[in-house]
């Protein structure tokens, strides 16, 4: 199985795992949180993955196994995922100008699905969220199984609940833990369950808004939420940041920059937390990203052509300055972690060929 994961115990007794290598590179403020998370009562195990960084109320890259629920370590983006697609369009075919122009179909409430206006249905959102045109850089038997090809484009999104998701955690603020059996813990587990199904037909809403906007058709080839909690071990698993490993593949994302990549869950579900990392990680907070790359019209034009020949758009500059590749931590370097210790295998590697953040509406 390759190397083996280090762990350690706490005053209050709860095992922390690390599932990285001594070759990742780990923000010491997400290590401090994740031990702080071990000390919280009715905690059981914590584990980091590769791409673990610093979050607002917990560690992002995460997973938390405990007997009572803790809202805060889900977060507000409850269900938030990675959906991976094939289009039936050829990379050949694919004129970057023109496909940038129709992907501003993207921006706004999606018109065919007013039941579920209010919450943003069909729309990425914000901060690391995005829809990506990939095209297919390697993959092996298993991936071509699964309907990838080298003369078919994929699409990466990456959402969760948005209006949904915020309105389901704000009923819990104020309380660090609730009783699963309580009132207010069933009522929490009820909306739960019915925002992370939102969350994921969200992110089908918008492949197939992408989809229609390239004249393509779409054929889901996995999709695998982050942020969620289950029971699991007579316990209850928390995810932030953290990937549900039990399915045939799992999405790891890369930055715009890198190339992403298509995972075989190998021994991830053999473990306490059945989970895998979700990305790259963040290296660089988006405050520090100000100072790291100017506002200039140069600066930010050099930021909308990638090193690896994509197009990126984005007309909020703070966000594409916030999001540029430079804030990553490498995703390659995750999936090495992932395999040297037998949790996960690359099955397919991808481009990142067009990716859409953010347009001005009614551009």
């Amino acid at each position: 199985m390759g190397n083996s994961p280090s762990g350690s115990e706490t005053a209050e007794g709860g095992r922390i795992t690390h599932y990285f290598t001594d070759a990742a590179w780990i923000d010491g403020r997400a290590t401090q949180q994740l031990a702080g998370t071990a000390d919280l009562p009715g905690m059981i195990a914590v584990a980091g993955y590769a791409d673990l960084h610093p979050g607002r109320n917990g560690p992002v890259g995460a997973a938390f196994l405990a007997d009572r629920l803790f809202p805060s370590l889900v977060g507000n983006d409850i269900g938030c995922g990675m959906a991976l697609f094939t289009l039936d369009l050829a990379p050949r075919k694919l004129s970057l100008d023109k496909a940038a122009r129709r992907l501003r179909a993207l921006e706004g409430e999606w018109d065919d699905a007013p039941e579920a206006r209010g919450w943003g249905f069909g729309t990425i959102g914000g901060g690391n969220h995005f829809c990506e045109v990939q095209s297919v850089e390697t993959l092996t038997d298993t991936a071509a199984a699964l309907g990838l090809a080298r003369d078919r484009l994929c699409l990466l999104v990456h959402s969760g609940s948005r209006g949904l998701g915020e309105s389901t955690y704000r009923r819990t603020e104020g309380q660090p833990s609730l009783d699963p059996d309580s009132a207010e813990g069933r009522a929490y587990l009820a909306d739960h369950d019915r925002t992370v199904e939102w969350a994921a037909a969200n992110r089908l809403a918008i492949a197939t808004r992408a989809a229609r906007a390239l004249n393509a058709d779409l054929q889901l080839v996995a999709d695998a939420p982050h942020n969620l909690l289950v029971q699991a071990n007579g316990a209850w698993l928390h995810r932030k940041g953290a990937t549900v490993a039990t399915g045939s593949a799992v999405p790891l994302a890369g930055s715009r920059d890198s190339f992403s990549y298509l995972l075989a869950p190998t021994g991830a579900a053999d473990t306490p937390f059945a989970s895998l990392s979700h990305g790259a990680g963040r290296k660089h907070d988006r405050a520090s990203m100000h100072g790291r790359i100017r506002k200039t019209q140069s600066s930010l034009q050099a930021q909308i052509r990638t090193a690896l020949g994509g197009l990126v758009l984005c007309e909020d500059p703070d966000l594409l300055i916030e999001e540029a590749g430079a804030a990553y931590k490498s995703a390659a370097g995750v999936l090495a972690d992932l395999e040297a210790l037998g949790l996960a295998r690359a099955i397919a590697t991808l481009r990142p060929v067009l990716t859409y953040k953010k347009t001005v509406e009614g551009r």
